[in-house]
């Protein structure tokens, strides 16, 4: 068995974001949120992530955006964000090892993080302005 390299390029950015993203699809908890997203749109989709992760892991400017919008609305909590965790970390780790694979792993824990928490806290806003009205 050949070694397992670190992600080095963008074929291999390439390689984790359609095996990673290919696991997503396929997954009985977030598959189907994914799936009814982005429909006839995973093409542009995975695009947009080669971007991502080249502008984060090699400082290149592939990808200009906010991520988090589009994904404020989703109907997912910690449990959807835990999984697409240990996802993107059974499908990075089966393909490679080192460094800026690391990096990789420390920022999509680190991004699911932060996008449970800002969708918990505008959940927990918009359900506070509710009861307020509500009271009225």
């Amino acid at each position: 068995m050949a070694a397992v390299k670190d992600i080095s390029n963008i074929e291999d950015i390439k390689q984790m974001v359609n095996t990673f993203y290919e696991s997503v699809r396929n997954d009985d908890l977030i598959g189907p949120i994914f799936n009814e997203k982005l429909q006839n749109r995973w093409p542009e989709h995975l695009q947009k992530m080669y971007g991502f992760w080249q502008t984060i892991l090699f400082d290149v400017r592939a990808y200009s955006g906010t991520p988090f919008p589009p994904h404020k609305q989703l109907p997912v909590d910690k449990t959807h964000f835990d999984r697409w965790v240990s996802l993107f970390n059974t499908s990075i780790d089966a393909q490679f090892s080192g460094p800026i694979t690391e990096e990789a792993k420390m920022r999509a824990a680190n991004m699911a993080y932060m996008f449970n928490y800002k969708i918990d806290y505008l959940r927990n806003a918009e359900n506070e302005l509710r009861n307020a009205s509500d009271k009225s």
